[in-house]
């Protein structure tokens, strides 16, 4: 924070938030049930790689560049995560990180719009975020498939949902995707260090400001927790 002397964010009246690592700690869940998935494929467990990894991208891709394999393969093993993730999908499994609930309340209060975008299925964003019992959105976006494929395409539909402009909007995020998401939508983003992400990795993604906490991020947003 010391490279600003106020809140470089405050004035942004939209605010996109990533859900998976920025919202939610889904992390732990996610990787068991990823190592569940690559067993059930065929794939030794000495050999599954990092799943940090998968935190982020979309799970198509993310499996097919743990795997080395085709992105044929990589929507295979996806089938399989999905099955064995929405069987297990409980809220205990994905707690609200501190001091978001409150983020997101204060955010509101200001009169600012808040959104989430992000590159998890929408069907299931939004059966997650209803069981967290956090303040309501105004806008949920997410994966469709077919039709919105990438986190820069989630970025660009939850602005237009918004109303909002490019310098209206803030994207907020755990992993160098939501940084290249947001500036390919031509927008600023914050990361956020929630623990998938490596320390630096915000930084050299080009991201705007590198939180390594919620009350952090809120001194961004110029909000006060």
């Amino acid at each position: 924070m010391s490279q600003y002397t106020a809140a470089p964010f405050a004035d942004r009246s939209a605010v996109l938030l990533d859900f998976d690592g920025t919202i939610a700690n889904t992390g732990t869940f996610i990787m068991r049930c990823a190592r569940e998935a690559l067993i059930e494929c065929g794939y030794p467990r000495e050999a599954e790689g990092d799943l940090h990894s998968l935190i982020g991208p979309p799970l198509c891709n993310g499996f097919a560049d743990l795997c080395h394999q085709s992105l044929e393969e990589g929507i295979r093993i996806t089938e399989v995560y999905r099955r064995i993730f929405d069987g297990d999908m409980s809220p205990d499994y994905y707690p609200v990180f501190p001091g978001m609930r409150e983020l997101i309340a204060a955010l509101h209060e200001q009169g600012r719009r808040v959104a989430v975008a992000t590159s998890r299925l929408e069907t299931t964003a939004c059966q997650m975020i209803d069981s967290l019992n956090l303040p309501p959105f105004d806008a949920v976006v997410g994966r469709l498939e077919p039709g919105r494929d990438t986190k820069a395409e989630s970025i660009r539909d939850a602005m237009a949902q918004l109303g909002a402009t490019i310098d209206d909007s803030v994207m907020v995020g755990d992993r160098f995707h939501d940084v290249r998401g947001a500036h390919e939508q031509g927008i600023p983003c914050i990361g956020i260090y929630t623990g998938a992400a490596d320390e630096g990795e915000h930084e050299r993604a080009g991201a705007d400001f590198a939180a390594h906490d919620v009350a952090e991020l809120a001194w961004a947003l110029g909000v006060e927790l």
